[in-house]
């Protein structure tokens, strides 16, 4: 198991405390893209164009990492 694959299931189990790099490591390891630039907001994108916007203030909000969660599990 990989340290994305264990950040993702710590995302899962408790959605406080996440940081958007945390994110962006998740992101690329089950294959979204994501874009960052001079931006108070990250954008993460999936294959059939689902998006999310995600306020990239610390700490992130539980709402916008279970929102992230569910992208990449396809919901």
């Amino acid at each position: 198991m990989n340290a994305a694959t264990k950040l993702f299931t710590a995302m899962q189990a408790n959605p406080r405390d996440w940081r958007i790099e945390q994110m962006q490591t998740v992101a690329g390891q089950y294959g979204l893209t994501w874009k960052h630039e001079w931006t108070s907001h990250c954008y993460f994108k999936r294959v059939d164009g689902a998006a999310l916007s995600v306020p990239a203030h610390r700490p992130i909000k539980p709402v916008y990492v279970r929102q992230f969660v569910k992208m990449i599990k396809g919901e």
